[in-house]
Formats: C-alpha cells, sequence, structure tokens
C-alpha cells in the first residue's frame, strides 16, 4: 500500500491555511524539501505521516491523499 499527495489538493489546503511549505514543515516535523517531494507527488508517506499532515491542513485524509 502507497499513499501519495492529491498534488492540487495538498497545495491547494497548505495556501489556503496561509503556510509556506516551511512553516507546513516545521509543524509537521518534516523538513520542507520533503514537502515539496510530496507535493509533486515525487514521495509516498506512511499512514501516521498522513494523518498528522491532514489534520495540521484541517482536511479529511481522502482529499489530500489517495491510497495506491
Amino acid at each position: 500500500m502507497k499513499i501519495r499527495t492529491k498534488s492540487n489538493a495538498f497545495v491547494k489546503a497548505r495556501i489556503v491555511k496561509g503556510m509556506s511549505q516551511r512553516e507546513l514543515a516545521k509543524q509537521s516535523g518534516l523538513s520542507p524539501s520533503y514537502i515539496s517531494l510530496l507535493e509533486r507527488s515525487v514521495k509516498t508517506v506512511g499512514p501516521a505521516t498522513a494523518k498528522k499532515l491532514s489534520e495540521l491542513l484541517d482536511q479529511p485524509l481522502e482529499a489530500i491523499f489517495m491510497i495506491e
């Protein structure tokens, strides 16, 4: 099972929250470069990280991530 971001939805959710990639990285404990890779769907994410990011962005998990 792989969890990937829905790129457009993820970026839109971050922007709507008024967060930069750096701010989201700091709050989530991830690196800004990893956030960038997630936004381009280059990297997959684990379930716990996906849950944390969806909570930080106030979005349902299925709105910003897809399970492959």
